[in-house]
């Protein structure tokens, strides 16, 4: 692969700092709020906007050339707890700030209406789970990475068992056991032998060599890179992935956090800035690890897709749709190539606004529908069109039919396999395309064009409130610009790829 290998304008920037702790320090103030609903809202929803406007700030220093950086303290020799933005970090941070603004928001509809318990709690732990996931994007070494990875973890736990019944506990307690079992059993072991082999967590500044010696062993590396895509088990990638759907017994506001926000795109995330930053493209190219990558993300991509096509739960549905989607990240930079790397990073972004879009329209349809199963969802469409016609939009994304924002993902990963002379992968990307369509597909039909059930009227139906409407209208929006748009985003992507 042609990337440029460039000294980097290191800048010591204590606004970094501020940035991962302003969510923190919102979830503190919003535990002191028990009593205070609308106040409660306000710090939540004043705080996402101050932390989108602090992930903006950090642009026209990376566009000139800097790479910000804050270290809190050292450990030991090439060991410390220190902070960085650079490229890779603003395509995750701009995803979580922004989305956390419009998912307070829609929240506070959500929770509202369906009358939820312990609000203050689920807004506190929101908070916390942002705050791990900005920590992870500005992470500069793989210490800091991991001791953020688990912080969302343990924080984003309560809100998987927030509705505090028997299914809800089965559920939360699968998610911790998959994800701290595997962070801790592989993650862990792997940190720590490539720091005794390399003697530094560092991330470097481009991604060509990592961080490992070139003398290393080739098997010890291997079980290293293998050790590293199972620890990361945010990531979705099967057999680790069954933690996901069992958690879609949450509250829909967590669903949408979980597959779009915070948890399964800080384990993408985590993935590829190993696989780029720590192992690199040349070490992964001469080990040959890249391909057979990209052949059992692959796997996963189909399986999980052929998974939602049986799936009459909506929410189970999209659960599968997002295992499978979040393989398309890990397969593009697997591919090694310009486009396909680009494709992979770039669909971290977009899927990010269509699949929070699709939630959002899920926890709509069932604040006002009362409707989970797609089978009772015929004729909803004309009641709520809307809704339907957001989700219609948002499932195009997912298809990558443009001008939607999944398009261009596809579009990049399709040209990459095709650089990396992969017809297997091809023919991967298009199967999954195909069963997209037959997911996806039947929701919109049925709703628009469907027949009511006998005995039940559409005139008791109506849009879901405002609060929620306006949310997942303003999700959709973004994913038809950044569709038709895509350099602002971009930008980031090829300061990567040089």
């Amino acid at each position: 692969m042609d990337t440029v290998a460039t000294t980097a304008h290191i800048v010591e920037n204590t606004n970094l700092l501020l940035a991962v702790i302003i969510p923190l320090f919102a979830s503190l103030v919003v535990m002191t709020l028990k009593n205070h609903p609308n106040l409660r809202e306000f710090v939540s929803s004043s705080a996402s906007v101050l932390l989108f406007l602090m992930v903006l700030s950090f642009i026209p220093a990376l566009k000139a050339g800097e790479t910000l950086k804050y270290t809190l303290f050292q450990l030991l020799p090439g060991l410390s707890i220190t902070l960085r933005a650079d490229g890779f970090s603003m395509i995750f941070a701009l995803v979580a700030s922004s989305l956390w603004m419009i998912a307070v928001y829609y929240s506070m509809g959500y929770m509202r209406a369906h009358d939820e318990p312990c609000q203050t709690r689920f807004n506190a732990c929101f908070a916390l789970a942002i705050f791990g996931a900005i920590g992870v994007a500005f992470s500069d070494n793989l210490l800091t990475l991991y001791l953020f990875y688990e912080i969302v973890s343990v924080c984003t736990y309560p809100l998987v068992a927030h509705h505090q019944d028997e299914e809800s506990y089965e559920g939360a307690r699968k998610y911790i056991v998959y994800l701290t079992t595997t962070a801790k059993f592989f993650l862990l072991p792997a940190l720590i032998l490539i720091y005794v082999l390399s003697g530094t967590l560092d991330f470097p500044h481009n991604i060509n060599s990592g961080i490992l010696p070139t003398d290393a062993t080739g098997w010890v590396v291997t079980m290293l890179y293998v050790f590293c895509i199972f620890g990361f088990a945010k990531n979705g990638v099967m057999p680790f992935h069954h933690w996901l759907p069992g958690a879609m017994v949450a509250p829909t506001p967590v669903s949408a956090l979980l597959h779009a926000v915070a948890v399964v795109k800080v384990g993408v995330f985590c993935t590829t800035r190993t696989m780029l930053y720590v192992f690199g493209v040349e070490t992964m190219d001469r080990l040959n690890l890249g391909i057979p990558t990209a052949y059992f993300v692959g796997f996963t991509i189909i399986v999980a897709s052929m998974i939602a096509l049986s799936k009459d739960n909506l929410k189970a549905r999209l659960a599968y749709s997002t295992v499978s989607q979040l393989s398309y990240i890990i397969l593009g930079v697997a591919l090694l190539t310009p486009h396909a790397i680009e494709g992979g990073l770039i669909h971290i972004v977009n899927h990010a606004f269509s699949k929070i879009t699709l939630f959002f329209c899920a926890g709509a349809i069932y604040i006002a529908a009362h409707k989970k199963y797609i089978s009772e969802m015929s004729g909803l469409g004309r009641t709520m069109p809307f809704t339907f016609g957001a989700f219609a939009v948002a499932s195009l994304s997912m298809i990558g039919a443009p001008p939607v924002a999944g398009f261009v993902s596809k579009w990049y990963l399709l040209v990459g396999s095709m650089e990396a002379h992969q017809v297997g992968i091809l023919l991967i990307l298009i199967a999954s395309t195909v069963l997209n369509v037959g997911y996806f597909a039947p929701v919109t039909y049925k709703a628009f064009f469907g027949k009511r059930p006998n005995g039940e009227a559409e005139t008791g139906i109506k849009e879901a409130p405002l609060s929620m409407l306006i949310p997942l209208l303003i999700a959709v929006t973004v994913s038809v610009i950044i569709g038709v748009y895509p350099n602002f985003m971009m930008q980031f992507v090829r300061m990567v790829t040089g």
